[in-house]
């Protein structure tokens, strides 16, 4: 049955891949479409600036006009929506995901279906996101289906972004990873991963891609302590050249500081694992800025392990108390297993932000991103701000938080029309009741969410996922 799926599939992709519009595509303004004037909250922009008691103004899927409130003017038949008191900020982004593997009660391939991937866009979407990028793990032609069914208006949830992944044959995640992307690959026919062993190899693969009309690829160069083989200096910097000839962006897996000076020469356009150490110094961290490339510091997948999140009632929205207990039991056998104990933790706490300083120092575009989804219990949306914690924690400002998780995540993306709130730009906002500036834990604090012009059912939506509906 999957397999003749995979077949109608790919038939459909292979007919509409050249004349599919791209993700990053603005809609256009519908004349006749309703008009909702939202005034009296602060409003941050997602660029560092805001407005306090702001106005903006709604048509569509668009946002038509933005100013202080008083001084947007609309038509007669408007609806007014009375925001004082609130903050409202761009819906989020979330730049390093790997969706469909995840069910919450269990993780694999067997899972990865066209159901699963939105819940997981809609699981975004109640979080406060309005686009996600899933890291070379997607069959192509079902996650082309996806975003052709979106951008059509019959798929919601938060905008839907992912590469084509390249690796040496038969390596790039994680060895539990890899193990479940060649057996979905098995599963549907569909291409998951690209081996390439030669430069040759290298930028033909890249020209498939191309004729797919997939906007991205993420390559693998890490030899996962000795146990895989890392993608070699010649491939990659084939892939980086052929990439650019055809407009694709090249991100990059890396575990190595030391790999990312020559990486960056190549060309890639951001890293999805930021290594924050000693090797990450001030002349590397100019270059990476230099380069314009970005950088996922990607920090709560490991810190994250180390919670009892089964306790945390912002998660528990979104999940079952089966699901809660079952991270929580997983908390305490890692606990039970070190002994309790977790030795060096102040001093790595002080390497970190030490790291961390120099990236801002040297103005380096840092970017949201969370890895959910490549290990179970690592969960989608929530994660996204637990990050923004750990981004305050050891150094950033609110703000700059805010801008990483927005503006700087759109532009690492070259979704064009997301990421600000901005005239022309695309209706995807939160609505908080509480001022993330002054403590980022109230982006946990949200009201309403808005992407596309519509307001998300978060109620519908709860009441779903943890069978209260």
């Amino acid at each position: 049955m999957r397999r003749d799926l995979a077949v109608a599939i790919g038939l459909a992709a292979s007919l509409a891949a050249a004349c599919a519009p791209s993700e990053s595509e603005p809609p256009q303004i519908v004349e006749d479409a309703p008009v909702l004037l939202f005034e009296g909250a602060r409003v941050i922009l997602g660029d560092g600036d805001l407005i306090e008691n702001g106005a903006f103004l709604v048509q569509g899927d668009r946002i038509v006009a933005l100013g202080r409130a008083g001084e947007v003017t609309t038509s007669p038949g408007a609806t007014i929506i009375d925001l004082s008191g609130t903050t409202v900020i761009p819906a989020m982004i979330d730049v390093h995901t790997h969706l469909g593997y995840e069910a919450y009660t269990s993780w694999g391939a067997d899972n990865y279906t066209r159901e699963n991937v939105i819940e997981h866009l809609e699981r975004y979407a109640y979080y406060g996101f309005g686009a996600v990028f899933s890291a070379g793990s997607d069959p192509h032609d079902l996650a082309l289906d996806i975003q052709r069914a979106q951008q059509q208006g019959d798929v919601g949830g938060a905008r839907f972004l992912f590469a084509a992944g390249m690796a040496p044959p038969d390596q790039g995640p994680n060895a539990q990873f890899v193990g479940h992307a060649l057996t979905l690959a098995e599963q549907t026919g569909m291409t998951v991963l690209t081996g390439v062993t030669s430069a040759e190899e290298g930028r033909s693969a890249v020209r498939e891609v191309a004729r797919e009309g997939i906007r991205f690829i993420k390559i693998w160069v890490d030899d996962r302590g000795g146990s895989q083989e890392k993608l070699g200096r010649d491939v990659y910097r084939a892939i980086v050249d052929e990439a650019r000839v055809r407009a694709i962006d090249v991100f990059v897996h890396q575990q190595n500081a030391l790999d990312m000076p020559d990486l960056l020469e190549a060309g890639v356009s951001g890293f999805l694992h930021g290594r924050i150490g000693a090797a990450t110094d001030d002349l590397l961290s100019a270059q990476i800025r230099d380069a314009g490339a970005f950088l996922v510091p990607n920090l709560g997948l490991g810190e994250l392990r180390r919670e009892r999140l089964g306790d945390d009632r912002f998660l528990l929205e979104t999940t079952t108390a089966e699901v809660a207990d079952r991270l929580n039991e997983a908390y305490d056998a890692r606990t039970r297993a070190r002994g309790g104990v977790i030795s060096g933790r102040a001093a790595a706490e002080a390497a970190l932000r030490q790291g961390f300083q120099r990236l801002l120092s040297a103005n380096v575009r840092i970017v949201l991103g969370t890895d959910a989804g490549a290990l179970p219990g690592h969960f989608f949306g929530y994660t996204g701000h637990r990050e923004l914690e750990i981004f305050v924690r050891i150094g950033m400002t609110p703000m700059q938080a805010i801008v990483a998780a927005t503006g700087r995540a759109a532009a690492g993306l070259g979704l064009s029309d997301m990421g600000t709130l901005a005239p022309g730009n695309s209706a995807d906002f939160v609505i908080l009741d509480a001022n993330p500036l002054d403590d980022i834990r109230n982006t946990r604090a949200i009201s309403r969410v808005y992407l596309r012009g519509l307001e998300v059912d978060r109620e519908g939506l709860r009441a779903r996922w943890t069978g209260g509906g």
